[in-house]
């Protein structure tokens, strides 16, 4: 079985600093692509970054320049730095990995069960 959890969420003040971390563990062979998407109340959820198992990265605008994504493959771990904090940041922060696992098949999708992260003004 194979399991995706998440950590650091909490309440930052604007213009303050928060680190996610993402691990999956269980019986995994390999991860491809892992990323961050976030939920507003009331709206979409939405993809904020993503890294290859080779370290490309893609962003999505409103936080290009504020939020860098990185991996340790060798813990199958995902983080997000998030720096510039702003209230529109605020939401459920999920971490989902492209994962094969030792029972064979294809990769497919895993989600972790999200993180609140709140930004007051």
């Amino acid at each position: 079985q194979v399991q995706v959890v998440e950590s650091g969420g909490g309440l930052v003040q604007a213009g303050g600093s928060l680190r996610l971390s993402c691990a999956a563990s269980g019986s995994i062979f390999s991860i491809n692509a892992m990323g961050w998407y976030r939920q507003a109340p009331g709206k979409q959820r939405e993809l904020v970054a993503t890294i290859t198992s080779g370290g490309s990265t893609t962003y999505v605008d409103s936080v290009k320049g504020r939020f860098t994504i990185s991996r340790d493959n060798a813990k199958n771990t995902v983080y997000l730095q998030m720096n510039s904090l702003k209230p529109e940041d605020t939401a459920v922060y999920y971490c989902n990995a492209d994962i094969q696992s030792m029972r064979g098949g294809p990769a497919r999708p895993r989600w972790g069960q999200g993180t609140q992260v709140t930004v007051s003004s």
